[in-house]
């Protein structure tokens, strides 16, 4: 049985990882850290912790730049779709087994993986975003109810889309602040949160900041792709140790 010290311990480590991450590529931090968390804890537990340090990183990327107003004017079809797939999901997270929820975590974990290191490309024409952009929203929500992860297919979907650099950092971090406050919303009415996680998710915001600004340092040092490609491993490994977990 994990005692006080050594869970804060473990928290403030996956979430020092999940900000380097997230500073470094610009992406990745609900992904590390509650693919981490479930390692020790059940995964609505960890969803539970992740949403303050998550919704305070998305908001800052949300809103560096200059592009928010265009961005909600063109996406707000799929980000309907988000908030409605994960409020149709409110308490599939929490009531799910642990076993099946850290499974279908880790396969969720493995297919962002997969995505990320065969550099899929898919292209998505103006005229597909009016019925592909609530589609995928919609399939975002579900799998951001039933698994607290929120890259896929939103990733994917969004670089699709013909979005320039800075205007696809934004378009994530618009994309996770919906997701990380339905799913707020979804726990709270699932009964997930409680004073008694106070502690930890202190712990995790401070060290979510901190590794940010150690992965903005190393993002000037390290190429971004190699980067990406470590980082899409260890996801890799992590979900398959989940899948593996939770069926043997």
């Amino acid at each position: 049985m994990w005692e006080i010290e050594p869970v804060a311990a473990f928290i403030a480590g996956a979430f020092v990882l999940a900000g380097l991450v997230k500073g470094t590529v610009g992406l990745g931090l609900p992904t590390v850290a509650i693919g981490l968390l479930a390692v020790v804890m059940p995964p609505a537990e960890a969803a539970a912790i992740l949403i303050l340090p998550s919704l305070a990183t998305n908001i800052w990327q949300m809103a560096a730049g200059p592009h928010l107003r265009s961005l909600v004017r063109r996406l707000w079809p799929a980000i309907m779709g988000v908030a409605i797939g994960t409020l149709a999901g409110t308490g599939w997270l929490a009531g799910a087994d642990p076993r099946y929820a850290r499974a279908l975590l880790g396969l969720a974990l493995v297919i962002y993986a997969a995505s990320g290191l065969w550099s899929l490309r898919l292209t998505v024409t103006a005229a597909a975003e009016r019925w592909a952009g609530p589609v995928v929203g919609t399939l975002t929500g579900l799998v951001t109810a039933a698994t607290g992860i929120f890259a896929i297919p939103a990733v994917p979907y969004l670089q699709a889309i013909g979005l320039e650099k800075e205007e696809l950092i934004q378009a994530l971090g618009l994309s996770f602040t919906v997701s990380t406050a339905a799913l707020a919303v979804n726990l709270a009415l699932s009964s997930t949160f409680t004073w008694s996680l106070g502690p930890s998710v202190a712990i995790a915001l401070v060290a979510a900041f901190a590794g940010m600004g150690l992965g903005q340092a190393l993002r000037t040092r390290l190429e971004p792709a190699t980067f990406r490609v470590l980082f899409f491993v260890a996801i890799a490994i992590l979900g398959a140790y989940l899948i593996v977990r939770a069926t043997v």
